[in-house]
């Protein structure tokens, strides 16, 4: 895929950033007192892996003025190796906006992970075109790669509008755009007409489009294999048709991929990938892969996939490394990942967990 060169910014990502807080030692929510909280959000999970490993990264979002929360934000992402720009809006009083949280259960054995979102007043679904100089970003710091996630495009009607003003900007300017579906069924209740039609005209002018198991079918519509189903490996043929159904319906993407995901347990799943670049097919057969936390195993997926297309990898390598970060980002606390290195990855990949001394 060729990139805009002389850019400032390998990627960039919007997104309404938030709080996450897990209770300790996989217990359920209702049953702890004791919780770690972290900083949040698909699209700067996505970012993560290659802030981590060198590339310059930007973030475009909303932060409540004055708020200690932001303030912790802003310090995370910094740590993260981010660069943020931010829309900075008066809190209003108490009732008035926030920084959305959302309460993790991790799962542990047959009980299955639960997520409660707690997202009212959250001041990131103000976001706007408005907000910034895009020509500034887009046009004179330069951008590679815009990676943008349905969770965003969904989460107000200026959520998605500022996705689609994005979007015709970045084209303009020769920036590649990604778009990972991510569906939210509570997100789309009542909505579906009105989204479709977002994710429908986002997915017609992105480069590269990503989903899972579900996503192409409940966010464009596609038809495909049902979604849950059991011996996943099998069904890699019908991945196929359903990812070639979409290739026709949106010729313009350069690359398509979904991953792969069989629940055995809460801690054990089957873990893969597909990848259509051209009129060529890359599989990751499902694996068997350890689960600490599985939330942000698909972001690391897209973001593992980023960096290795903005590295100017072959495709197979690239799907390798994504599948391996989302291998990677399963067995941490955070819901993001944090790789010391590549090699950190490609031994996941090569199934190496040997000590290291």
């Amino acid at each position: 895929m060729k990139l805009r060169e002389n850019s400032k910014y390998a990627l960039l990502v919007p997104t309404s950033m938030g709080i996450r807080i897990t209770p300790v030692n996989n217990q359920p929510t209702h049953s702890s007192d004791t919780f770690i909280m972290q900083t949040t959000s698909a699209e700067s999970n996505v970012a993560s892996i290659s802030a981590h490993l060198g590339l310059p990264v930007k973030v475009l979002t909303a932060l409540v003025k004055g708020s200690p929360i932001a303030r912790i934000i802003k310090e995370n992402l910094k740590s993260r190796g981010m660069d943020i720009e931010a829309s900075e809006v008066p809190q209003g009083g108490p009732w008035g906006y926030r920084h959305q949280f959302n309460i993790a259960d991790s799962g542990y054995g047959s009980r299955g992970p639960r997520v409660w979102n707690d997202r009212a007043g959250e001041v990131g679904r103000t976001l706007s075109v408005a907000d910034f100089d895009l020509e500034r970003i887009f046009g004179k710091e330069g951008v590679k790669v815009m990676h943008m996630s349905g969770l965003f495009a969904a989460l107000s009607p200026e959520t998605g509008q500022f996705c689609l003003e994005l979007s015709k900007i970045a084209k303009r300017h020769g920036t590649r755009i990604s778009f990972d579906l991510n569906h939210r069924a509570s997100f789309w209740k009542n909505r579906e007409t009105e989204l479709r039609d977002i994710f429908l005209k986002i997915a017609g002018v992105a480069d590269i489009l990503i989903g899972n198991e579900e996503d192409f079918q409940l966010c464009l519509g596609i038809e495909g294999p049902k979604p849950g189903g059991k011996n996943i490996k099998a069904q890699i043929d019908a991945f196929k048709e359903m990812i070639s159904r979409v290739k026709k319906s949106f010729p313009n993407n350069e690359v398509y991929a979904t991953t792969l995901r069989e629940v055995v347990s809460a801690n054990k799943h089957l873990w893969g990938a597909i990848m259509s670049v051209g009129s060529d097919w890359f599989v990751v057969e499902p694996r068997e892969i350890g689960v600490l936390d599985r939330i942000g195993g698909g972001d690391a997926f897209v973001g593992g996939t980023l960096y290795s297309i903005l590295k100017g990898w072959d495709p197979e390598k690239c799907l390798q490394f994504g599948w391996a970060c989302g291998a990677l980002v399963v067995t941490l606390l955070t819901d993001y990942g944090q790789p010391l290195n590549e090699e950190e990855i490609w031994s996941i990949w090569e199934g190496n967990a040997r000590v290291k001394r």
